[in-house]
């Protein structure tokens, strides 16, 4: 099990996997939103149809800055490092989306990938973004991706539109679903996660003792981050290039 992301370049993502197929090993990421009840109910609801067909997902993510929330100088010079974490804020937070978007859309690797990034404090971050947007596009979705260093508090939220209702996820432990326009918003009681389905160490003992199998669509799952890692990818030449990346058929494999 590896700390998010599994990578930020796919050709780096593809050796990972070709290695772990040729060894028969398991390859997992670890990303502390796996692990929210709300985010489990709110993949409940979608996959019941609860809000109707997905037309966009919003995932904001991030905090004050690795610097002003008190991050040790080691990991601070490597988080930014354009050449040894590929990028800031995209990085560090835009793999979250990435990886709930791709989870909530059953694994589809997007049309399309557009990211716009800043420097709002170049005097701290100098080599790399802390400002970063990534839009993914799906023949009938859009997700957002909102990944930042300058967000006032800490946050991992999100927001799930369906074709007539909407999920507002503002943390681990609490939802929110309006059913329609005819009703109202209303909280959502969130059962906890059973074992070992509630914690990173637990799932991945359990994993490795063979007692939990690994499916497709997992959110630690290869194959998701395998996208996730080509969403990151693309953004990071998008930003850079200031174009839309498309994913072509052949690119997406």
């Amino acid at each position: 099990m590896v700390e998010k992301p599994l990578a930020f370049r796919f050709d780096d993502a593809r050796a990972i996997r070709d290695l772990a197929e040729r060894g028969k090993i398991h390859v997992l990421t670890n990303y502390e939103t796996t692990w929210y009840p709300s985010v489990h109910a709110a993949g409940n609801l979608v996959a019941k149809d609860a809000i109707g067909d997905l037309r966009k997902i919003v995932v904001r993510d991030g905090h004050r800055g690795p610097r002003e929330i008190g991050c040790s100088e080691e990991f601070l010079a490597w988080l930014t490092d354009p050449h040894g974490n590929g990028a800031g804020a995209l990085v560090d937070f835009g793999c979250y989306g990435a990886n709930l978007i791709t989870w909530l859309m059953s694994g589809a690797t997007p049309l399309s990938v557009t990211a716009v990034t800043q420097q709002i404090k170049p005097d701290i971050y100098a080599k790399v973004d802390d400002e970063a947007t990534i839009i993914v596009t799906y023949p009938q979705a859009q997700g957002i991706i909102q990944a930042s260093w300058n967000w006032p508090v800490g946050r991992k939220d999100m927001d799930i539109y369906g074709r007539h209702g909407y999920l507002s996820a503002p943390d681990g432990t609490r939802l929110r679903m309006r059913k329609n326009e005819r009703s109202t918003e209303e909280p959502v009681t969130i059962p906890g996660l059973e074992a070992p389905y509630n914690d990173s160490f637990a799932y991945f003992a359990a994993v490795v003792r063979g007692t939990v199998e690994v499916r497709e669509r997992d959110l630690s799952s290869l194959t998701n981050n395998m996208v996730v890692v080509r969403i990151l990818d693309a953004a990071i030449r998008s930003a850079r290039e200031g174009r839309t990346i498309l994913l072509t058929d052949e690119s997406r494999k």
